[in-house]
């Protein structure tokens, strides 16, 4: 099991720090190999995020800098519901 975290154009090292300790948090006791990347974008507030898991599982999502969508605990969460159900 592992997980591999890709953070770009975030523009804040202190945030990337924990935005990678929520999502080492939600996906380090899942099995399978497990990608996150989230890229920003200096021309415009969203940020792209990606996720890859075992048995085909991918899923992207914007995330929203005005719906608070940025803060690690938003990005922990939203990862918990892209889970797919019965995943461990």
């Amino acid at each position: 099991m592992g997980v591999t975290i890709e953070l770009q154009n975030l523009g804040d090292a202190q945030l990337s720090r924990e935005i990678v300790a929520n999502i080492e948090h939600v996906l380090g006791d899942k099995s399978g190999e497990w990608r996150v990347s989230i890229t920003g974008s200096h021309g415009s507030e969203n940020w792209e995020m990606r996720v890859e898991g075992p048995n085909g599982f991918e899923r992207s999502y914007t995330l929203a800098g005005a719906a608070g969508q940025h803060e690690p605990e938003a990005i922990r969460r939203l990862i918990l519901q892209l889970m797919p159900a019965g995943s461990s």
